[in-house]
Formats: C-alpha cells, sequence, structure tokens
C-alpha cells in the first residue's frame, strides 16, 4: 500500500476489481459513472466521492466502504 497517498486515504479500487475479475471499463457501464472519474478515484486523485457514487461502486462489487478505502499512517 503506497504511503505517500496525499489525504491519509488510499483507496483500493483497483484490488478489488481485479479479484473480482472486472476492469474499470466494465464497472465505469455497470453504475453509469465516466472511465475518468472512476481513474481519477483509483489513481488516490480524489478529493471527495459522492455517497450515490460510493454506493453505487459498493452494490456492484458487492462490498463496504471500508473495503473500498483504508486509512495509510
Amino acid at each position: 500500500m503506497p504511503v505517500d497517498d496525499p489525504h491519509g486515504i488510499h483507496c483500493r479500487l483497483d484490488e478489488l476489481l481485479d479479484e473480482r475479475g472486472l476492469t474499470l471499463t466494465a464497472l465505469a457501464d455497470r453504475i453509469g459513472v465516466t472511465v475518468v472519474n472512476l481513474s481519477v478515484l483509483k489513481n488516490q486523485r480524489a478529493k471527495a466521492v459522492r455517497f450515490s457514487t460510493l454506493t453505487a461502486i459498493c452494490k456492484a462489487l458487492d462490498c463496504q466502504p471500508g473495503d473500498l478505502f483504508v486509512l495509510v499512517d
């Protein structure tokens, strides 16, 4: 896990997609969000996440918000 995440929060989207055999494009299609927006989140460049987007991601990946984000010391 990178220690240089600018906000102290690491997004595990890449790992969850890999575990589920999904691509970023497939997830974007499923939840109606652009690949660019998901890429910003995946690459630790997001400054905020809408609850509606977080809910859609969690439903599509069958996970909890705590599975998607972890605090980095």
